[in-house]
């Protein structure tokens, strides 16, 4: 992987392998901080665990290996490759419109890293997530921010381009890992809307990561981060979500 961008912007890539932007590391070591040993999780999107299988910095790849730390660990996607996902104990493959394979109120916290921009129907989506969701649990997303950077040059390609863009903006990005987008779920607003106040405590903050879809230019990397600087949190090109459904734990 080329990480010339990192080491002349951050030097503290030298020690540990990643920034002190890193979106993985930021993301991950909060789901960390709640889960806990006992806890029933659904990685929601699953797919092949590509985030276990390609990534090579080892602190960050271990922060999202959670099976064995947890009770149990359950992978759900559309896509049968989740069938082969190392990451968890037990795999489905899901239709979008039918409902989840689990009981309810039976998990405590469920991860969707990069799944809510493909949503379909999000009434029925956060539907299901509510039903499954125990008093107590946490819904943990990461996702780009309909109005950041990403979310609003996402909205103006086409999909049927997005690999093409991809593949020059990202060349360590496998095809087989970009999928349509729809972008229904992707404000504070359209979240709350999905998980009413009233039901659910909201930690829904913007995160300014690395500007990988710019390719590894310095220059271009330098340019974007001081933009970031000067841009409002509610621009920022990443959302990460945190959301509690209200009520005491029944265990």
């Amino acid at each position: 992987m080329n990480v010339g961008p990192q080491k002349k912007l951050f030097p503290e890539v030298a020690a540990g392998g990643y920034s002190r932007h890193d979106g993985g590391v930021h993301f991950y070591g909060r789901v960390n901080a709640l889960m806990r040993p006992d806890s029933v999780v659904v990685d929601l999107g699953a797919g092949r665990g590509r985030g276990i299988v390609d990534d090579p910095i080892t602190f960050r790849r271990r922060l999202r290996e959670l099976k064995g730390r947890c009770a149990k660990l359950v992978g759900l996607d559309p896509d049968p490759v989740v069938l082969d996902n190392p990451g968890v104990d037990e795999a489905y493959v899901i239709d979008p419109q039918r409902p989840l394979p689990m009981d309810d109120a039976s998990v405590d916290l469920i991860i969707s890293d990069y799944v809510l921009e493909h949503v379909d129907d999000p009434t029925f989506f956060s539907s299901e997530i509510d039903r499954i969701l125990r008093p107590g649990g946490w819904l943990c997303a990461r996702t780009p921010n309909r109005w950041g950077y990403i979310g609003l040059a996402t909205t103006l390609v086409p999909n049927r381009w997005h690999v093409a863009v991809l593949r020059r903006a990202q060349p360590d990005r496998k095809s087989i890992d970009v999928f349509p987008t729809r972008y229904r779920m992707n404000t504070r607003s359209a979240l709350r809307r999905c998980f009413p106040p009233a039901r659910y405590l909201h930690a829904v903050y913007g995160h300014f990561g690395e500007p990988r879809y710019f390719g590894h230019s310095a220059v271009l990397w330098r340019a974007i981060m001081f933009a970031a600087r000067l841009t409002p949190e509610g621009l920022a090109p990443t959302l990460m979500v945190f959301i509690q459904k209200r009520g005491k734990p029944d265990r």
